[in-house]
């Protein structure tokens, strides 16, 4: 094989360390979900107490990946991804040794900042080498990162588990350290730096510039007050929507009038179908959240199983999920998996229904395996959404607010949660949870069905959305 051919081939050097650095998040996210219960236990604290440590994370991290992504964007990904690892291995020590909830909050914070680079950074890279090859970005790398994060997200629990039972609910944020160390050493090694990282950017030949620090403060100020207003809803912090709206006023009408904006709300406005991708993942993601913080609660509180058996219990949709993933990975076209999708979404959210105290160990298997198929088809579907739809130069911030409303419905998901259940996850509550997520779950199916945009992603007379992008191949790593 000459060196012209290898010249047109994605540099698999690069898929270690996109993979590592993607994983850091979701594991984390999902890993506290058996770890809840343990932990309220130990400090004495109510659900409504620990639900902040999935928020926490959460918030940190709605806010910080499209931060992150910009500055993927403007610098490249080496520096971002070497300062992310270093994040997560402190706050991994940090919460291991954390005394008590406000500190375990913390690190959770820290690590939310700690793992936004990841996957901006990951998908600036396969634009970089699709730019660098001149061929359209490969499927099959979309499918690694999506299949990766879905395992470890799937797994998380299961892991968990075992970790408590083998060194206390402190191992679930001991595992950070080893997997940060990794995570930098294998960046510093094979990720370009310099000028070679952003070699093949869209910005590249032009001046840097500047963060739009009032934008991100705005922005940060509106997801806060929201944040705060789902924790706690009600009349005494109504006043809380309104700073939501007067911060969300005063960022639309900073980012519109700056040259340099932190959120390009012309190029979003114009463009309705990454809009709906983003309004799409926020409903998909509160399902799935709901589902994992909620189900295992009540499996380990209503229904006594151990912390090891509530992450047991999750495997099938694990399994099914990557199996789901990996065989339409590699099918560019989009709308019938989002419709496949929102189906059994909807037929999962309606078995929550019917679930009670006593009931079969096989129908929670079911319940698994049917959450499994959404799991392994929506988030991967709406990924490839965003790589057609988002502007070139705005990919890795495009990129990280995806991110950020996979969050933002994760933080929908641990406010739904702590909302309906009180100090235990019981049967009712689950049931009043279950309802709330069948609305969802419909207005997802809804949304999908009538985006007429979809039909376009990933034919090759269509990339989906007005933004020019560059086209997804049906054809995997090469």
């Amino acid at each position: 094989m000459n060196g012209g051919q290898l010249a047109h081939r994605f540099d698999r050097k690069l898929i270690g360390p996109m993979i590592l650095g993607s994983i850091l998040n979701p594991i984390n996210s999902s890993i506290i979900a058996v770890s809840l219960v343990p932990i309220g236990r130990a400090f004495g604290a109510p659900a409504a107490q620990t639900a902040w440590l999935i928020s926490a994370l959460y918030l940190a991290t709605a806010i910080g990946q499209p931060v992150v992504g910009r500055l993927v964007d403007l610098f490249g990904p080496k520096r971002l991804f070497l300062a992310g690892a270093v994040l997560t291995g402190v706050a991994g020590l940090l919460g291991a040794l954390a005394p008590n909830l406000a500190v375990l909050v913390v690190a959770r914070v820290i690590l939310g900042l700690g793992t936004c680079a990841g996957y901006p950074a990951s998908m600036f890279l396969i634009r970089a080498e699709s730019r660098r090859t001149g061929l359209a970005s490969p499927s099959g790398v979309l499918t690694a990162l999506a299949v990766a994060s879905q395992t470890v997200a799937a797994v998380g629990p299961t892991l968990g588990g075992l970790l408590i039972d083998l060194g206390g609910w402190r191992t679930t944020f001991a595992i950070n350290v080893p997997l940060a160390v990794v995570s930098f050493a294998t960046a510093a090694v094979f990720l370009p730096g310099g000028d070679a990282a952003c070699g093949a950017a869209p910005h590249s030949g032009h001046p840097r510039t500047r963060m739009d620090l009032p934008g991100i403060a705005l922005f940060a100020a509106m997801l806060v007050s929201l944040l705060l207003f789902l924790m706690n809803p009600g009349l005494r912090h109504a006043y809380l929507p309104a700073v939501t709206a007067v911060a969300g006023v005063a960022l639309a009408r900073r980012e519109l009038r700056t040259t340099e904006p932190f959120l390009d709300l012309r190029l979003l406005g114009g463009n309705l179908p990454l809009l709906a991708t983003y309004a799409r993942t926020l409903l998909a993601m509160t399902v799935s959240y709901a589902f994992l913080y909620g189900f295992t609660q009540w499996a380990e509180d209503s229904r006594n199983l151990s912390p090891t058996g509530a992450g047991l219990l999750l495997l099938p949709m694990s399994a099914v999920g990557i199996a789901v993933a990996a065989i339409t990975g590699r099918r560019p076209q989009i709308r019938g998996k989002l419709i496949a999708g929102a189906v059994a979404q909807l037929a999962g959210c309606a078995l929550l229904l019917v679930l009670g105290a006593r009931c079969g160990i096989w129908l929670l298997v079911v319940l698994a395996v049917v959450f499994g198929i959404p799991q392994g088809l929506n988030s991967l579907a709406n990924q490839n959404a965003v790589y057609h739809q988002a502007h070139p130069e705005r990919l890795g911030s495009s990129s990280g607010l995806l991110r950020t409303f996979t969050y933002l419905g994760a933080i929908t998901a641990s406010a739904a949660t702590a909302a309906f259940f009180g100090r235990t996850a019981d049967t009712p509550g689950l049931h009043h949870l279950g309802v709330f997520l069948v609305a969802a779950a419909a207005l997802f199916l809804i949304l999908t069905i009538t985006d007429r945009s979809l039909a376009r992603v990933g034919r090759p007379d269509g990339d989906g959305g007005p933004a020019p992008t560059t086209r997804l191949a049906a054809t995997g790593a090469r």
